[in-house]
């Protein structure tokens, strides 16, 4: 069989199958939360689009705050390693919406975890997030949400642009929350005290 029969032979999966795959990840992920205590909207009573004030316990119970940018770019990263992994090499290629289901399934995984009591309390110990209980449902599906968004930007933009635009995420979430992906990774694995007390202050910006 040649190269060109191989390919032919690959079986197409319609655009509304892979819609519905992601619908499945987005509600299994939620369920999975369900089941483990998490509340399906802030403890407030209400949900709002966007809340801003990082230090408040309505931080990561709504639809957006400042990390969702954070999120967003999650999905920049994962479009691009999920096309060094799986676009290019022969053995593994996946089309583009099989490579968005392999993000999705990350993110929720990571959803999961940050919202088991272990990562909470590293959260609360090791960073300034002291007043972090988890996410709520609503918020955590709009987090994979908010990387389906960056995933999809990546696709579609320059690359360049992709690249400029996570820096400058990243730059903006230092100078106005002082805190950003990098820190925030860097707090939960190893966290500074120097880092952690540079964190307190007021924004810059």
């Amino acid at each position: 069989m040649t190269l060109t029969s191989t390919q032919e032979s690959r079986v197409v999966v319609p655009p509304l199958a892979w819609t519905g795959i992601a619908l499945l990840l987005l509600a299994l992920q939620a369920s999975i939360l369900l089941a483990m205590g998490r509340v399906p909207i802030c403890t407030c009573g209400y949900v709002k689009l966007w809340h801003g004030v990082v230090n408040s316990s309505e931080n990561s119970q709504h639809i957006a705050d400042w990390y969702s940018f954070s999120h967003v770019l999650h999905g920049f990263l994962f479009y691009g390693l999920t096309w060094l992994l799986f676009a290019r090499l022969p053995l593994l290629q996946l089309s583009w919406p099989a490579r968005l289901i392999v993000a999705m399934l990350i993110e929720g995984a990571w959803e999961i975890v940050e919202n088991s009591p272990f990562i909470i309390e590293r959260y609360r110990a090791g960073t300034i997030s002291l007043d972090y209980f988890g996410d709520s449902i609503v918020n955590s599906v709009s987090d994979t949400l908010s990387m389906v968004l960056g995933f999809l930007a990546a696709r579609v933009l320059p690359m360049w642009v992709t690249v400029l635009l996570g820096l400058g995420f990243e730059i903006m979430l230092a100078l106005h929350i002082r805190d950003n992906l990098t820190l925030n990774i860097l707090m939960l694995i190893h966290p500074v005290e120097a880092v952690k007390q540079w964190q307190s202050g007021p924004p810059i910006i």
